[in-house]
């Protein structure tokens, strides 16, 4: 069947969204497979290849299109006849909703266990509903405002980059949660801080003020976003072959074209640097023109995951985890038992309880990740059925 247009809820945007969360899993699986994950940085050029700087990069683009989306949904939910009273309590009880799941179960997703040893990780649902949480105060900002604060927020926030967290003292654990990615202590817990807050409510507010201009005529939209898009990746390309701004870290010339080129593309996602930004947000809102261009059936992959975000992030996590599980019982034996329900290292476990071989060739990565996408889709499609028939107020938080 194929889906009708409906201006309170585009099928493109599902679609977008969908396509990030099919692309996400693999930068996931990695983390928990990929035998270099558990030692290196896949985009350090000193030991990473051009196809696992791109296995990385290619991720790059998930988590501004969550943001982005997550925001051009709330407007579209606002539109759907609810006051701002309703969408300001929608969003803050959704954002508290997403950072509660992230320190329960997420953290068992990660780590398999709930012991305090281990890294408090605040990651993507931790950002993603702390940007809901202030989006519930700024949808107040009319939209005009709003965008030019955004803008701004996107523009300058890397004139901060110089200023470290140490500096502020007893107070240096609100500078990683708002600025600069770092670790803390809550008692005898480690909390490891891998999204601050700053720019990332920006690129939701960004979202939401989009939002208006996807309630315009197709082609008007199409063209805007087209127009918008190809221009913010031209503006990637003059600020980054500049080489004076808009990231903490220089490109610089390699051995090789290809290796200046990984350089070149090499931008800093911890936080989102302005070159980061134009780097993913522009590609994606062309993606998106072209998503709006053609027309989804309601069993599509794309429409199937983008609906149903949640549901397949919690579900991915566990399932790459759970491979990792296995693959150790089957290579290593018994003698897995003694690390396999463990943190990895590169999820924060301890390396010295892991065989110095662990972890996985890349082809495996792609081969479980094709699986677990394979995997998850009748389940998807099976809630996203339960989602569009069901009218249960809670079902807006899965």
């Amino acid at each position: 069947m194929t889906l009708p247009e409906n201006r309170h809820r585009l099928t493109c945007v599902d679609a977008l969204r969908g396509l990030a969360m099919i692309i996400m899993a693999l930068d996931h699986v990695r983390d928990f497979i990929h035998r270099a994950a558990m030692t290196s940085q896949p985009t350090d050029l000193a030991v990473t290849t051009p196809t696992l700087f791109f296995t990385r990069w290619i991720t790059h683009f998930c988590a501004p299109v969550f943001m982005f989306t997550a925001g051009m949904g709330a407007y579209l939910w606002w539109q759907k006849g609810h006051s701002k009273a309703e969408l300001s309590r929608y969003l803050l009880s959704r954002g508290l909703w997403l950072m509660l799941l992230e320190v329960t179960v997420m953290r068992l997703a990660y780590n398999f266990t709930f012991s305090m040893e281990y890294p408090l990780l605040l990651l993507v649902l931790w950002v993603l509903g702390a940007c809901m949480v202030s989006l519930a105060l700024l949808a107040w900002v009319p939209l005009r405002v709003l965008t030019v604060l955004s803008v701004a927020v996107a523009l300058l926030h890397n004139t901060f980059d110089g200023i470290p967290a140490q500096s502020f003292g007893a107070a240096a654990w609100m500078w990683n949660l708002v600025h600069q990615p770092g670790l803390f202590f809550v008692g005898q817990m480690l909390v490891v801080v891998g999204y601050p807050l700053v720019p990332w409510v920006a690129v939701m507010a960004l979202g939401f003020c989009a939002g208006r201009l996807m309630q315009s005529e197709p082609a008007v939209r199409q063209r805007m976003l087209l127009t918008i898009g190809a221009a913010l990746t031209c503006g990637f390309v003059l600020l980054r072959a500049a080489n004076v701004y808009g990231d903490p870290v220089r490109w610089t010339t390699q051995p090789s074209a290809m290796f200046t080129l990984l350089s070149f593309l090499n931008t800093s996602k911890y936080p989102p640097s302005l070159s980061y930004l134009l780097m993913t947000l522009g590609p994606a809102l062309m993606v998106l023109a072209f998503l709006d261009r053609r027309r989804f059936t309601s069993d599509s992959p794309l429409v199937v995951f983008g609906r149903v975000p949640l549901f397949y992030f919690a579900a991915h996590f566990f399932l790459a985890h759970l491979m990792t599980v296995v693959l150790a019982r089957v290579r290593y034996g018994a003698a897995s038992g003694a690390f396999r329900f463990t943190p990895i290292p590169s999820m924060g476990g301890s390396r010295d309880l892991f065989p110095a071989d662990f972890g996985y060739e890349l082809w495996v990565v792609y081969v479980v990740w094709i699986g677990i996408v394979l995997a998850l889709y009748p389940a998807c499609r099976w809630f996203a059925n339960i989602k569009a028939t069901r009218s249960a107020w809670w079902l807006g938080y899965l």
